[in-house]
C-alpha cells in the first residue's frame, strides 16, 4: 500500500500515481516557454499503434490573444476556473493511417493512443511542479472551425496546465470539490479470465 496526497492505494505504487491530480484553482501565472515544450515532448514520446504517433496538440499561454480565443472555446463551466490556467491546449488525433503505399485507412486506437499522450503529458507537468486538467467541456464544431483543424482529426479535449493557487480563490461550488478524487476498488475494474464485474 502506498499513502499520499490524501490517497491510498491497495498496491505499493509508486507515489507520483497518487500526488498527480486534476485542481481547478490556478494562480493565473505564466510559464516558461520551454517548460511547455518540455511537457510537449515527454507527451509526444508516448506509444502508438505502429507508431502511427496520431496525437496533434494546439495551444496557446496565457496573456496573449489566442489564449482568450482558446477560453471561448470551453463551455462557461470550464471558463471560469481554466482561465487563470498558464496554457490551454487541446488534445487532437488523427482518425486515420497511411501506408507505406500511400493507402489510407481508418486508425481503430487513435484516440487509445491520444489518451496515452494526455497522460504523458500529465505527468510530466507534475514532475515540473504543474498541475494539468483535462477537460471534455469544449465546443468541439466551433474549436475545429476557428482552429482550423484538418478533416481527418477528431478534437479529444481540452488541458488546462499551470500552478496550483489556494482553493478559496475558486467559486465556493467548485471550492467545495478541490480534493484529490478517490478511485473505485481495484477488484472493481479488474477480472481474471472473464468479465465478472457491474454492467454499469
Amino acid at each position: 500500500m502506498t499513502y499520499s496526497n490524501s490517497r491510498q492505494s491497495e498496491y505499493p505504487v509508486d507515489p507520483i500515481f497518487l500526488d498527480r491530480w486534476s485542481p481547478r484553482a490556478f494562480d493565473g501565472k505564466g510559464m516558461p516557454r520551454e517548460h511547455l515544450l518540455t511537457i510537449l515532448d515527454a507527451a509526444h514520446w508516448a506509444p502508438s499503434s505502429s507508431n502511427q504517433q496520431p496525437w496533434r496538440f494546439v495551444f496557446a499561454h496565457n496573456g496573449t490573444e489566442n489564449f482568450e480565443t482558446f477560453v471561448s472555446l470551453l463551455m462557461e463551466g470550464n471558463q471560469r476556473w481554466a482561465k487563470n490556467a498558464a496554457v490551454l491546449l487541446f488534445v487532437l488525433s488523427r482518425d486515420h493511417t497511411i501506408s507505406r503505399d500511400g493507402e489510407k485507412k481508418p486508425a481503430t486506437t487513435h484516440s487509445f493512443d491520444a489518451g496515452a499522450a494526455w497522460l504523458s503529458l500529465a505527468m510530466q507537468s507534475h514532475m515540473l511542479g504543474y498541475h494539468a486538467h483535462a477537460m471534455a467541456g469544449i465546443f468541439k464544431d466551433k474549436i475545429v472551425e476557428t482552429l482550423s483543424i484538418p478533416e481527418g482529426f477528431v478534437v479529444e479535449a481540452a488541458v488546462a496546465i499551470g500552478t496550483m493557487a489556494d482553493k478559496e480563490t475558486l467559486p465556493p461550488e467548485l471550492a467545495e470539490r478541490e480534493i484529490p478524487s478517490a478511485r473505485m476498488p481495484l477488484s472493481e475494474v479488474a477480472f481474471e479470465g472473464r468479465f465478472t464485474g457491474s454492467a454499469e
